[in-house]
């Protein structure tokens, strides 16, 4: 059993996932999360739900859960200046990029974290970035955060690991895998109490989870879903 490690923790379905796998796997494991502005800003209170109902449903995880960190960085959001982070529409830009794509932002979230990791003596960081199925973010994409642990260990002369248990995984196989870590239970949580939906939206329950139904984030979460339970709900080495 590893130490410790520090998990991006959005409360969305990717970060509900990496918490039940560093849960799985680290001795003492701390989640942070980041206000920077975003118009979903009830992701925040989902982080709050899913930490519940995991430290409550499983208790073999509950005594590895550590402390939350909520960092402020809307000066951050602010510049940007995406359809995240205000009221734009969700399209592609004359960049090729997706609207949605906020500069930087895994980048930034990685070096807050690492300062943070680096007070609270915990060697891993947990992220939910993933190449596979994803909405055209450069900095999802492997080699960044390859060239990202490098820059960290380098500048801060540390040695961390970044851990992306999703990188290579459809939506699909992160339900296979929230499925094999926690059974039902970590399903129920996913679908009950995660949020991803870019606008924001809790009004109307899906099987897969509370969502719009129509942005990018509910499309690529609806598919992954519809995919998992017609394939027969396979499951997946943790």
């Amino acid at each position: 059993m590893n130490p410790g490690a520090l998990v991006l923790f959005s409360g969305g379905q990717d970060s509900t996932a990496c918490l039940a796998w560093a849960l799985d796997r680290y001795a003492r494991v701390e989640t942070v999360g980041f206000d920077y502005g975003q118009r979903h800003v009830v992701e925040l209170q989902a982080r709050l739900a899913v930490r519940a109902r995991v430290a409550r449903e499983f208790p073999q995880w509950a005594v590895r859960l550590g402390p939350d960190h909520l960092l402020d960085i809307t000066a951050f959001g602010a510049l940007a200046d995406t359809a995240m982070t205000t009221e734009r529409a969700i399209e592609v830009t004359d960049k090729g990029l997706p609207s949605t794509f906020v500069p930087g932002r895994n980048l930034v979230f990685l070096t807050y974290a690492a300062a943070l990791a680096d007070r609270r003596d915990l060697k891993v960081l947990v992220g939910g970035m993933c190449e596979t199925d994803f909405s055209g973010y450069p900095d999802c994409r492997r080699a960044t955060i390859d060239a990202m642990e490098a820059a960290l260990n380098l500048g801060m002369e540390q040695t961390f690991r970044i851990e992306t248990p999703l990188m290579s995984l459809t939506k699909a196989q992160t339900w296979a895998l929230a499925k094999t870590l926690g059974g039902d239970p970590l399903v129920a949580i996913t679908v009950e109490e995660s949020h991803t939906c870019y606008l924001g939206t809790r009004g109307t329950r899906r099987e897969w989870g509370y969502g719009c139904g129509a942005c990018p984030a509910c499309e690529l979460r609806r598919r992954g879903y519809e995919a998992w339970t017609r394939d027969g709900q396979p499951v997946l080495t943790p």
